[in-house]
């Protein structure tokens, strides 16, 4: 019920927030072969996300013995893009080195 002599917040020049929602993440994977090396692909965690030699090392050992592992989490765009980049820098070294990505 409005009171008297109370303007609303268009009125009085008050702004109203809202509450904006932070973008769903995907987490993006890579996956195990048996051609691509060990080198290159801690070469991809280094260069494409950006881990540093320790954790990527850590990464490339899980997914070699679990098949796939956890390379980052990023909005649905950054995914896609390290994702066709790591797809494009196997292919140029002749490696079928692939990721997948799963909405969190």
């Amino acid at each position: 019920m409005p009171v008297p002599g109370l303007k609303s917040g268009a009125e009085s020049g008050v702004r109203e927030r809202r509450q904006t929602r932070k973008p769903p993440l995907y987490r993006v994977y890579l996956l195990n072969d048996d051609y691509t090396t060990m080198e290159f692909v801690v070469q991809v965690l280094e260069t494409v996300f950006h881990k540093n030699a320790v954790e990527a090392t850590r990464i490339m050992l899980f997914v070699h013995k679990q098949g796939r592992g956890l390379a980052g989490m990023y909005e649905r765009q950054i995914a896609e893009a390290k994702i066709t980049e790591v797809h494009e820098q196997a292919r140029v070294q002749g490696f079928p080195l692939r990721c997948t990505m799963e909405k969190e």
